[in-house]
C-alpha cells in the first residue's frame, strides 16, 4: 500500500537536541540495524521503530531526533502486517531477548539474509557471487545450551502492576535485566529459550531460596547473598548448574545446593562461586564443585568437548554443527593442508577439521581457552593439532609463520569487532590459497573483506541462523586468491 502521512506534531521538549514527535500513518518498510523496524517520515528522515514489523502501518512517538533519523516506539497500529505472528512468551516486549517473536520465522530468515547481502554489498563494496539461501534452525525455541539469570530484591514492576491497587510485598526476582537498566530484573516464570529442566531448576532455586530466607542481591546497594544462576545443557543431555553468591553463608549455601541436588539428581555438575567484587563476571573467580564433575561434555561427530563454567561454546549446539560443516566444506580439504585457525577459542573448529588436514594450528588470546583446547585434543586423540596463546595481532607475525609453516588455508572466526587491521595485513602478506571467514557481524566482516579485495575474490557466501527470534545472524565467506 502507499505510505500515508497524516501529521507531524511537536510534543514536549527533551533537551536541546531531542524533541518528542508524533509521526502518524507510517508504513514500516524494512528491518534495520539491531533488528529495529524501518519507516520513512515525511521530512525524509529514516524512522527506527523498536516494536513494529515490516508491513505494519503505525503511529510512532519518537524519543530521539537526529539530522537524518528518528528513533521511537509505535503507540498505535492502524494496520497489522501479514508477517506478524502471536509471540509465545508472556514477557515479550518487556524482556530484552527474543525481540523478533512477533515476526514469522520465514520472514526473520528473509530479513537476516537481506542484512548480510546489504552489508557485504553496501559496506564492503565488493563483487559477490550468488549468496546461498540462509540455513535456518530446525528448532526455533528451546535451542540455547546456556542461560544466565540474575537475582534481585526489587523486581521490575509492570505498568499494570504499578497502576493496580495490588500490594506487592514479595519483590524478589530471578530473571533477566530490563534492557538498558543494569539494576532492574524482570522475574521470569517460563523462558522459551532453553529446554527442560531449565525452567524447573530456576523456579525451584527461587522458591527454595525464599523458603531458606536467603537474601536476594541488591545491585545498587551491593547487599544480599544470591547474585546469579547459570544453567548449561548439552547435546549429550548433561546439565551444569552454577550459583553465584555475593558472600558466604555456609549453612544456607549448603542447604540450598543440597536441596537442588536432591530435587534434580540428573544434574551432572553442580558448582558455586563466592564473588564479593562489584560485577558478576566469574572469569577471575574460583569456581568450586559442590557435586559431580566440574564440567559437562558436548559431542560432535564423535569428538567430545569438555565444557567448564568459564568455557566458550556456541550457544546453539545443533546450529554450531551446521556452521562448522559449512566452514569445512568451504575449505575443500584434501588431507594434505596446513591450516591456521585464528581466534580458535577452545579449538572446536580446529578439532572438527583435524581429520581432514595434515596439520592445524590454533591461535587464541584467552589462556584458559587454549588450555581447554589442548586438553580436548588430547582426550580426542588428535595429534595433528597445536594451540598457541596470545594477542592475535602480536602472535600472528612473521616469526610465528617462519616457525610453524606457510598455511594453505586460514580459517578465521573473530569477535564482533572483526579482525584487527594488523591481522588483515598479515593475512595479505601470508597470502594463503584460501581464507574461510566466519563472522557473527557481517558489517565488520564486510569492512575486512574490502581490505582484502585486491588480493582475494569472494567465491562463496553462506548465512547461518544461530539465534531464532533475534536479529543476530552468522555468515561464512570463502575467499580465494585472484589471478
Amino acid at each position: 500500500m502507499a505510505v500515508i502521512f497524516l501529521a507531524i506534531l511537536i510534543f514536549a521538549p527533551m533537551g536541546r537536541r531531542n524533541k518528542r514527535v508524533i509521526l502518524e500513518g507510517l508504513e514500516v518498510i524494512d528491518a534495520g540495524a539491531k533488528g529495529k523496524a524501518v519507516a520513512k517520515a515525511e521530512d525524509g528522515r529514516v524512522v527506527f521503530i523498536n516494536n513494529a514489523v515490516p508491513g505494519d502501518v503505525v503511529t510512532v512517538q519518537t524519543h530521539k531526533k537526529r539530522r537524518s533519523y528518528y528513533e521511537g516506539t509505535a503507540i498505535a497500529f492502524e494496520k497489522l502486517s501479514e508477517r506478524r505472528v502471536d509471540p509465545v512468551c508472556d514477557y515479550f516486549g518487556t524482556c530484552g531477548g527474543c525481540k523478533w517473536q512477533h515476526t514469522g520465522y520465514e520472514h526473520q530468515l528473509y530479513f537476516k539474509q537481506k542484512e548480510v547481502e546489504n552489508n557485504l554489498k553496501r559496506l564492503g563494496g565488493i563483487e559477490l557471487p550468488a549468496i546461498s539461501p540462509i540455513l535456518g534452525s530446525a528448532e526455533t525455541y528451546f535451542y540455547r545450551n546456556k542461560m544466565e539469570f540474575s537475582f534481585s530484591d526489587s523486581k521490575w514492576l509492570t505498568k499494570e502492576q504499578i497502576e493496580s491497587d495490588e500490594v506487592i510485598e514479595n519483590r524478589n526476582a530471578l530473571g533477566f535485566h530490563i534492557p538498558g537498566m543494569w539494576d532492574k530484573i524482570l522475574d521470569i516464570d517460563k523462558c522459551h529459550l532453553q529446554k527442560d529442566p531449565s525452567n524447573a531448576i530456576r523456579n525451584f532455586v527461587k522458591e527454595k531460596a525464599e523458603e531458606l530466607d536467603i537474601p536476594f542481591f541488591n545491585t545498587r546497594n551491593q547487599e544480599g547473598i544470591l547474585r546469579t544462576l547459570m544453567i548449561r545443557t548439552s547435546s549429550t543431555d548433561e546439565i551444569m548448574v552454577l550459583l553465584q553468591f555475593f558472600k558466604e553463608d555456609e549453612e544456607k549455601r549448603i542447604a540450598l545446593l543440597t536441596s537442588l541436588q536432591s530435587q534434580f539428581p540428573e544434574i551432572t555438575s553442580l558448582l558455586y562461586v563466592i564473588n564479593s567484587k562489584g560485577n558478576d563476571t566469574i572469569y577471575d573467580q574460583e569456581v568450586v564443585c559442590f557435586y559431580g564433575r566440574d564440567h559437562i561434555f558436548e559431542e560432535m561427530e564423535g569428538l567430545q568437548f569438555n565444557i567448564n563454567a568459564k568455557s566458550f561454546y556456541q550457544t546453539n549446539s545443533a546450529q554450531a554443527y551446521e556452521l562448522y560443516k559449512v566452514t569445512r566444506d568451504f575449505a575443500s580439504l584434501t588431507g594434505e593442508e596446513l591450516v591456521y585457525d585464528l581466534y580458535t577459542g577452545t579449538g572446536t573448529i580446529a578439532q572438527f577439521v583435524s581429520k581432514s588436514v595434515k596439520k592445524v594450528i590454533g591461535i587464541e588470546a584467552v589462556p584458559d581457552a587454549i588450555t581447554a583446547a589442548q586438553e580436548n585434543a588430547k582426550n580426542n586423540g588428535i595429534e595433528n593439532a597445536e594451540f598457541f596463546v596470545g594477542d592475535m595481532k602480536n602472535v600472528f607475525n612473521d616469526a610465528f609463520i617462519e616457525t610453524h609453516g606457510q598455511p594453505d588455508v586460514v580459517i578465521t572466526d573473530p569477535p564482533r569487532d572483526g579482525m584487527h587491521k594488523d591481522v588483515v595485513f598479515q593475512l595479505l602478506k601470508l597470502n594463503p590459497k584460501k581464507i574461510v571467514y566466519v563472522s557473527c557481524n557481517s558489517a565488520t566482516q564486510a569492512r575486512d573483506l574490502a581490505l582484502m579485495d585486491k588480493a582475494y575474490k569472494v567465491t562463496k557466501v553462506q548465512p547461518v541462523d544461530m539465534f531464532p527470534q533475534t536479529h543476530h545472524v552468522e555468515n561464512v565467506v570463502l575467499l580465494e586468491k585472484r589471478g
